[in-house]
């Protein structure tokens, strides 16, 4: 009985030094385009190094939670539960929303399984320095090693901590860690997509890209630890001239307005959802209005129970707004937003990827965000969810064979 157990052990001891390493950089409204405005010599090499694919397709809404959580899981937002930055409950009442520490960390609004459950079940450990989804408080659900989200965090200190966790003893280092940078959104948000500003910020995460690689060269592991870096959704050009005023088309109709910009949910009072849905449908213009029920299926946006009755979407570049929503708007100057529907490519991020598991010097067109799940379960060799969106096929080829 002892000899089967040591030879268990050496068994087991085999499988461990052969997991691989990846790290998943996220660079939050990273657009698919900026990566060819020539000031990315780092993301350069990466592509004749590895894998680029000319975007990444996001998940609708193409918003940051939820666009996040389908990278992580697998799963479209109408599956994963997180359906937009904030949302209600129409049946307790209760308020997700992305600033809201409570409500972020309550494993009970997150139906998906994120990919560290997924590997830690299956004894590959997991690290996450800031990604949605981490911070639950429900142990078995969250990363072996994670950091609580901190938006002023330098930059340096975050590419520390990932590094640091690679220097750890073998047995106790994770091998799947995530990093997450806003950098991109903020500015993309602030001057918009097309700016010398986001041109200067685009700059300064390609040099910060070279520094992780210039870390995990100094640590010994350049060649072990396999790099994907991908963008949430990208970001479009908006302002104060294209605004829809949904509550003076509504004027006196009982419903509850939920979301702002590119999308809005509206929860109508009983009998009143056909004379709302009509009234928003005669005064259409810059916008499509659908019943939650009757939204096309490349949507993948009608099944979750707190999705609105009525789901009212806006043209690229146009805002669904009201008048308290439009002069917030004027006083923040946004100039950049997203949020839009999925396969306009201005919503497309990107994906990079380069290490001992990816081809190199290899081109791709449009790859899903849904799909990066099944991927990293392939890298690992271990088995995904049987519940998820994604499919391996239509990624699975950026892998060496």
């Amino acid at each position: 009985m002892k000899k089967v157990f040591v030879l268990l052990l050496v068994l087991f001891s085999i499988v461990s030094a052969q997991q691989p390493y990846v790290l998943l950089i996220s660079f939050d409204g990273f657009r698919w385009d900026y990566l060819d405005r020539g000031i990315t010599p780092v993301m350069k090499d990466m592509e004749q190094n590895g894998v680029r694919a000319i975007s990444l397709r996001a998940s609708y809404p193409t918003k940051t939670f939820p666009n996040h959580l389908s990278i992580i899981t697998g799963m479209y937002p109408q599956n994963h539960g997180i359906i937009t930055n904030g949302f209600t409950d129409p049946f307790s009442g209760e308020y997700y929303r992305l600033g809201d520490t409570v409500s972020v960390r309550d494993a009970k609004w997150y139906l998906g399984e994120a990919f560290w459950t997924t590997a830690k079940r299956q004894g590959v450990k997991t690290a996450s320095y800031f990604w949605p989804g981490s911070e639950l408080n429900t142990p078995s659900r969250s990363p072996n090693y994670r950091e609580h989200y901190e938006h002023k965090r330098p930059y340096a200190k975050r590419v520390e901590g990932i590094l640091n966790w690679l220097k750890k003893p073998y047995e106790e280092r994770p091998h799947f860690i995530t990093l997450y940078f806003d950098a991109t959104d903020t500015y993309g948000h602030k001057y918009g997509p097309n700016s010398n500003e986001i041109n200067t910020c685009v700059a300064s995460l390609d040099t910060l890209l070279g520094t992780i690689r210039t870390g995990l060269a100094d640590a010994g592991m350049k060649d072990s630890v396999n790099i994907i870096v991908v963008a949430d959704h990208g970001m479009t050009e908006v302002s104060t001239e294209k605004v829809v005023m949904i509550d003076e088309i509504l004027a006196d109709m009982e419903c509850k307005l939920e979301g702002s910009g590119p999308l809005m949910l509206i929860n109508t009072e009983d009998g009143k959802r056909e004379e709302i849905y009509n009234k928003l449908l005669n005064r259409k213009e810059h916008y499509r209005v659908y019943k939650k029920e009757s939204l096309p299926e490349y949507y993948h946006f009608n099944k979750h129970p707190f999705i609105g009755d009525i789901v009212v979407v806006a043209d690229i570049g146009w805002s669904l707004t009201t008048k308290n929503g439009f002069n917030k708007m004027k006083k923040y100057g946004s100039k950049g937003n997203h949020g839009y529907e999925k396969d306009h490519m201005d919503m497309h991020g990107i994906f990079l990827a380069e290490g001992p598991s990816f081809k190199k010097n290899y081109l791709t067109g449009t790859v899903w965000n849904i799909d990066i799940y099944p991927l990293l379960c392939k890298i690992f060799n271990i088995y995904p969810r049987n519940n998820i969106d994604g499919k391996l096929e239509r990624i699975e080829f950026v892998l060496k064979d």
